[in-house]
């Protein structure tokens, strides 16, 4: 099962993360202390080390967790992609918004290339459905969207 391994928050656009091993989420709201904590739809951004591993190898050198700008860094398996999956983390549930593309940001703070080498893995944006506190070391559970049966889709 996977596990949350690192979290990271920033207090203000630009301004450095900070990793810290618990942080309180608000439903409706995101962090506590975080720089989208109120934001309608940015709420949480969530990203899986296996994705890190791969774009590392693309960019040719490690990208640690906290430079990717994202919260929440989960220990295995694939962050899902499609608007109205449902991630949890411990007692927090969130659902998936849109992907999260990396920034330009990337290429001056990890190096040139890196926001190439994280298209496609850059995680998930997500807002919060039910708040509580999550830790390092919470079990995350992933779950898809149900697909649409076949005779709902126009055609």
């Amino acid at each position: 099962m996977a596990t949350v391994v690192a979290l990271h928050v920033a207090p203000g656009s630009r301004l450095p993360m900070k990793a810290v091993s618990t942080v309180s989420v608000e439903a409706g709201a995101g962090i506590v202390g975080d720089r989208y904590h109120g934001a309608k739809h940015r709420q949480v951004s969530v990203q899986s080390l296996a994705a890190l591993a791969e774009a590392a190898e693309l960019f040719g050198a490690e990208i640690a967790p906290g430079l990717t700008r994202r919260n929440v860094t989960i220990s295995a398996g694939t962050v899902p992609r499609e608007p109205g999956a449902l991630i949890r983390l411990g007692p927090v549930l969130l659902e998936v918004v849109r992907v999260a593309a990396p920034c330009k940001l990337l290429d001056d703070t990890i190096g040139p290339g890196a926001q190439d080498a994280l298209r496609h893995r850059g995680g998930s944006i997500c807002r919060v459905l039910e708040g509580g506190e999550v830790s390092i070391g919470d079990p995350v559970s992933l779950d898809r969207p149900d697909p649409v049966p076949s005779e709902l889709v126009g055609g």
